[in-house]
């Protein structure tokens, strides 16, 4: 297979390109990423040799096609994800979003090439937080940030381009995910590189917003499923029953690296701060038989730390942009 990842050297991207390598040998990747501050070829470090890299936005319509056309399949990871950034930047992510997914639709529709489309949790808006309530492939979309809402927009673009042009595309939704080469301005990476900097974590309003975590290996698990194994026009749920409100998780990571329950600072909550996301992955787990191998969420977490420790040549330079942008966008 040639596979294109577009968005392969960020976060889920690159551990899913590293993931490809380590365990598909007879897949050849290509790697589309326009190296934002959120893509990196360090986050490639130790594959780069087996895949090639093409900086470019997905947005260009020429570039995209002709990736496309050297492909049998592509992965559409690419994406602006940051919700604090979609406040102050909206434009950006209606670019990369909508546009950008445009760009691949077309491409793939010109060259007859399977398309996986990979989005979020978030386009479905929030669930009450005292509620057994959880999303499903049939809950009504309600994006909340312009990050949800560009989102939306593009699976709802996937999802008439199947309609009407007859692409071989699928779509997965995934909750949040965790795990090593995640950026520093995120909520997990930002609290432990904090107690490594010597700061104190920080924590929207009281803490009591619920999100369903999920290590990254797992979500790249499952997308390898739905490419093997997925129903063309289907949508997928991946989650791993995670739920966790936001000040349990924070005082998760302060006991596992030493930090007493309270060594923390309550900040100003988000604008339009979503309550809660929970996912039902019925269909994934009995259709397509998937099954989540992280499932103690302490132990994710201390190998994430340890992680983390252990590379702060990766995030080092990163680490005071993102508190000086944080500080800025408190004032």
């Amino acid at each position: 297979m040639r596979l294109l990842v577009t968005g392969g050297a960020g976060f889920i991207g690159a551990n899913f390109v590293r993931r490809t390598v380590e365990r598909r040998p007879g897949v050849s990747v290509t790697v589309l990423d326009s190296l934002t501050y959120a893509g990196s070829r360090s986050s490639l470090i130790g594959v780069a040799d087996a895949i090639r890299l093409v900086e470019g936005d997905l947005a260009d319509s020429a570039l995209v096609a002709r990736l496309v056309a050297e492909s049998d399949a592509v992965v559409n990871f690419a994406a602006e994800t940051h919700v604090d950034n979609s406040l102050t930047d909206p434009a950006r992510f209606v670019h990369s979003n909508v546009v950008g997914t445009f760009s691949v639709l077309e491409a793939v529709r010109r060259h007859g090439v399977r398309l996986h489309h990979v989005s979020t949790d978030e386009v479905y808006g929030d669930l009450p937080l005292h509620d057994a309530q959880r999303f499903t492939e049939a809950t009504a979309y309600n994006p909340s940030s312009p990050y949800s809402a560009t989102k939306a927009s593009a699976d709802l673009l996937v999802r008439a381009w199947v309609r009407s042009y007859g692409i071989a595309a699928t779509i997965s939704n995934c909750s949040n995910n965790y795990g090593p080469f995640q950026h520093v301005e995120k909520f997990i990476p930002r609290q432990i590189t904090n107690l490594l900097t010597g700061r104190r974590p920080k924590l929207y309003g009281a803490g009591a917003n619920v999100r369903d975590w999920i290590h990254v290996d797992d979500h790249n698990s499952a997308i390898w499923r739905i490419l093997d194994d997925g129903v063309s026009g289907e949508t997928y749920l991946i989650g791993a029953d995670g739920e966790r409100d936001n000040l349990s998780v924070l005082r998760m990571i302060l006991e596992l690296m030493g930090a007493g329950p309270d060594d923390f600072d309550h900040v100003r909550d988000r604008a339009g701060h979503d309550l809660r996301y929970a996912i039902d992955a019925s269909k994934l787990r009995d259709e397509l038989r998937w099954a989540p191998e992280h499932t103690d969420f302490a132990e994710g977490l201390r190998t994430t730390i340890a992680w983390y420790r252990a590379n702060e040549w990766w995030w080092g330079p990163l680490k005071d942009d993102v508190e000086a942008r944080y500080a800025e966008c408190a004032q």
